[in-house]
């Protein structure tokens, strides 16, 4: 049991409420976006800020699918490094942008593309399986990507005699093997931010709200999965949430997905899922992007991303299996 001073806080709680006015950063972001044909794709774990004057709003599937659709001449996309990658992987010829190049990834950080080229070598005949937060470099020495949210369905689709090694988390790893019945080998990495989550956190914030379900994300802790009545993506927590009969929903994940829930279930209440030291839990890497960042890159048209073209074609063929296998 966690020492009880570390539960000293008070739950993070959003209820109903109308969002207010735009400012005039904002203003300005809407009309610079008319102005350079541009189109602005935030993460769900954006700020909230950066969320009202976006385009699409969404996981990571959905914000490929738009850059794959998109007809703008530009992308600024707000959302960490390997996103924006992902985004100029599927557009070479647009300019993408992205307000903080510092912006990265624990999760990507912990798969290396050195090291998984190694592992490959030492272990031939693997049907490797990328999660969609890694480098292009490790998307390049891919078999095909997936996304939380069509992770199952890509697996269930691989040959059954092939022998699956799944990167970089090894959490989602975990649920996906679980739910589809199929052994896969696990690269042993995690998303900082959702391993902070724990039992003992939960168990508290459930006692505090015993009526109130808790929806998960797959890449939390297996015993966090278990405490939960659902487990799914960002996206599939929308549906979730207009679904279930709760006034009040327990959401553990990064806490920026609050700010769409809100807005497209107005009329619930959502209680950010705590650790057990914080309220809440914020992406370190996701907050690097501010208002002010996102004016300034629009403006300036940089940082810009930019991969060779040998790099990118090769990232480019996993990346085009999951879209069309998620079409299926």
């Amino acid at each position: 049991m966690m020492p009880l001073e570390l539960y000293d806080y008070e739950p993070l709680v959003f209820g109903p409420g109308e969002s207010p006015p735009l400012t005039s950063i904002e203003e300005e972001i809407i009309a610079l976006k008319r102005e350079k044909n541009a189109v602005l794709l935030a993460h769900n774990y954006q700020i909230e800020s950066i969320q009202r004057v976006a385009d699409f709003v969404g996981d990571s599937l959905g914000l490929a699918y738009k850059a794959a659709e998109t007809d703008a001449d530009v992308i600024l996309f707000c959302g960490v490094h390997f996103m924006a990658e992902t985004a100029k992987i599927v557009n070479p010829e647009k300019t993408v942008i992205l307000p903080d190049m510092e912006a990265g990834c624990s999760l990507s950080d912990s798969c290396p593309a050195d090291k998984l080229a190694a592992y490959k070598a030492a272990n031939p005949g693997l049907y490797v399986v990328a999660y969609i937060n890694c480098s292009a470099a490790v998307k390049a020495l891919s078999d095909v990507i997936c996304t939380s949210g069509n992770a199952v369905q890509i697996v269930k689709q691989i040959p059954e005699e092939r022998e699956i090694l799944f990167v970089p988390d090894q959490n989602l790893g975990q649920w996906v093997s679980r739910i589809t019945g199929r052994p896969m080998q696990l690269w042993p990495g995690s998303c900082y931010v959702h391993v902070l989550f724990t039992v003992q956190s939960l168990e508290r914030i459930r006692g505090q709200y015993p009526q109130a379900p808790i929806v998960a994300h797959p890449e939390c802790i297996e015993m966090v999965r278990d405490m939960a009545d659902e487990v799914c993506s960002t996206e599939k927590m929308i549906g979730f949430a207009r679904e279930h009969p709760s006034d009040t929903i327990i959401v553990v994940t990064e806490t920026g997905m609050i700010h769409r829930l809100r807005r497209e279930v107005p009329e619930k209440t959502f209680i950010a899922g705590p650790t057990d030291t914080c309220a809440c839990n914020e992406c370190r890497f996701m907050k690097m992007n501010t208002i002010e960042k996102t004016l300034e890159a629009l403006k300036n048209l940089q940082p810009r991303i930019e991969l060779p073209e040998d790099l990118r074609s090769a990232a480019s063929k996993p990346i085009q299996r999951m879209l069309d296998w998620s079409r299926r």
